[in-house]
């Protein structure tokens, strides 16, 4: 009897699935990062409103998240530096500043109303006090960035990725009308000015501006931990290979993101649409008002998502804003450091956790404090896309490896379309 080759062995099989999960990195996690508890409730709200209506602005996006997120790799790889920096050498730096303001300013927030939103759906789920859930969640975020070296927690946030599969299990217990699932994702529809602005959220929502300096960040970090790899400009051996790492990295990250996005949608539209629950403000409303409608195992896992992806982002959020600002103002940045090596990075994620919580215990509404972040975040991409554009077409910054012309493409539409989702933001705002 002939023996299989290796390849096509079980074996063989499983080998290949892990060297794939080893590709997958920095847009996986980043990916992940974007159906944080703030982005569930507004997947969330837009399935209970609109039902399957507005399932097509998931496909239009993952080109165009794709394509920056692919600009901020780019970037992070080839001067193995984060965006911060790299910005730094084509703005003003007053402009610089200003834009990293914004940027502690949304995420603090977002970092907040995450923490809130974990808190809450602890307390549904086992009961007791929300505030104390939510200290825990913060301490044990801070510990796990503060002491854990970078190798090894950049695994943990990859593993905690697989708890955003609580949203596919939670299609499995309802019943759900595919053909009008279908339909909502390849008919463009609105309905409406409320449609308008939940579209605008929807892509502030999936195309933020902590997500272009995390995986630009992490790329960076990876090559200052790996003592083979060295900065592609100056070190262009291999880059073809890391072109592709970063691509199948980031576009399966992203198809990630954006699949889970359409299963939450997809979810609360089949249950709560369909039974006339269309006003959902928070991730924890909608856990809980599934209960009723799709019943305990649905609410559960909707719930302890929550927790999951919560672990995963407010990480993200506090990194990202520490390395924009320690880049930017030269400080050592690195989650390879130890805290007394990096003591200004370090004092950024800690303040950042800190101001979050205050958020929770302060009399401002949670959802006037998203709405206004969705509105920082969405100004603030649209010069920061613009910025990332020109830098990765200099040949100064880049090298030889200036962007390709289907990356500058997709790259300056996703940025055209933020700018048209600020103005229309803004025009939502005047009427």
């Amino acid at each position: 009897m002939a023996r299989q080759p290796f390849h096509k062995t079980k074996l063989g099989r499983r080998f290949r699935t892990a060297a794939l999960f080893e590709e997958l990195g920095p847009g996986l996690v980043t990916g992940a990062a974007d159906d944080d508890p703030s982005g569930i409730a507004t997947y969330s709200q837009a399935g209970a409103q609109f039902g399957f209506g507005l399932l097509w602005t998931m496909i239009l996006t993952y080109p165009l998240m794709s394509a920056v997120q692919l600009v901020s790799a780019h970037i992070g790889r080839v001067t193995g530096a984060g965006l911060a920096k790299s910005l730094g050498e084509t703005l003003p730096e007053w402009l610089v500043t200003l834009l990293v303001a914004l940027l502690f300013i949304a995420n603090t927030i977002n970092i907040g109303a995450d923490l809130s939103a974990m808190g809450a759906s602890a307390e549904l789920v086992v009961g007791g006090g929300r505030h104390f859930f939510l200290f825990g969640f913060a301490l044990l975020s801070l510990l796990l960035q503060l002491f854990i070296p970078y190798r090894r927690y950049a695994k943990v946030l990859k593993w905690l990725t697989l708890s955003l599969f609580a949203y596919v299990g939670v299609l499995l217990t309802v019943k759900v009308d595919w053909t009008a699932a279908l339909t909502g994702m390849v008919v463009p529809r609105l309905f409406g000015a409320p449609s308008i602005v939940t579209v605008v959220a929807l892509f502030g929502t999936t195309i933020s501006p902590y997500l272009f300096f995390w995986q630009s960040a992490q790329e960076a970090e990876e090559v200052a931990t790996r003592k083979s790899w060295h900065p592609l400009r100056i070190a262009p051996r291999g880059a073809m290979r890391q072109f592709r790492r970063m691509r199948i990295d980031t576009l399966g990250g992203m198809a990630f993101s954006n699949l889970i996005s359409l299963a939450i949608m997809i979810a609360t539209a089949a249950t709560l649409h369909a039974k006339g629950i269309t006003n959902i403000t928070t991730a924890s409303e909608a856990a809980e008002a599934l209960r009723p409608v799709a019943g305990q195992f649905a609410f559960l896992l909707f719930a302890v998502g929550i927790i999951g992806t919560g672990l995963l982002a407010v990480p993200v959020l506090a990194g990202s804003t520490a390395f924009a600002i320690s880049e930017s103002r030269g400080w050592k940045s690195g989650l390879e450091y130890k805290p007394r090596e990096a003591i200004g990075f370090y004092s950024v994620i800690g303040l950042a956790m800190v101001i979050g919580m205050a958020v929770d215990w302060s009399s401002l509404d949670p959802i006037k404090a998203l709405f206004w972040s969705a509105v920082i975040n969405g100004v603030a991409a649209v010069p920061i896309m613009a910025a990332m554009m020109v830098v990765v077409s200099r040949h100064k910054v880049m090298g030889r490896f200036t962007g390709s012309g289907p990356l500058l493409l997709f790259g300056w539409i996703a940025t055209a379309v933020m700018a048209a989702a600020a103005i229309a933001m803004f025009a939502s705002i005047g009427g």
